[in-house]
């Protein structure tokens, strides 16, 4: 009994503690979502050159990222401390896209980006699933 009172302390612990460091990270990339609010500012309103598409773009992808991990922190903390899965596969989904439009040279990695794409989705279909779904 007292080994499990002891246990059950200590996991309470951890989980605040992780829970502090958790809301630093939201908050760093908050200020990291505002920054690149900021420059794609820039990019749309001052750069006027051929780049500054291609610019745009990317940073709009990267701004997604951001977006979506503070959504799943937000989920997080608004589902009883427990990170869906769905969440982590959009994450990837959007890193791949992002990954396609910086390095497109060789047609043979961008094939295996849009398969692994492919995979991510068939792997969102899976998991939103009746038999899957825990919300």
């Amino acid at each position: 009994m007292a080994g499990s009172k002891r246990a059950m302390m200590i996991s309470v612990i951890m989980q605040r503690i992780m829970n502090v460091f958790l809301l630093g990270l939201a908050a760093i990339l908050t200020l990291f979502l505002g920054r690149e609010t900021y420059h794609l500012a820039l990019v749309l309103f001052v750069n006027n050159d051929e780049s500054s598409s291609y610019l745009l773009i990317e940073g709009i992808v990267i701004y997604f990222l951001y977006f979506e991990f503070i959504a799943l922190i937000v989920k997080y903390f608004s589902s009883g401390y427990h990170f869906p899965l769905r969440y982590f596969i959009y994450i990837g989904i959007t890193a791949i896209i992002r990954l396609i439009i910086v390095d497109h040279k060789s047609p043979y990695d961008t094939l295996v980006y849009a398969c692994a794409i492919l995979v991510l989705v068939v792997t969102l279909f899976l998991a939103n699933s009746e038999r899957l779904r825990r919300e």
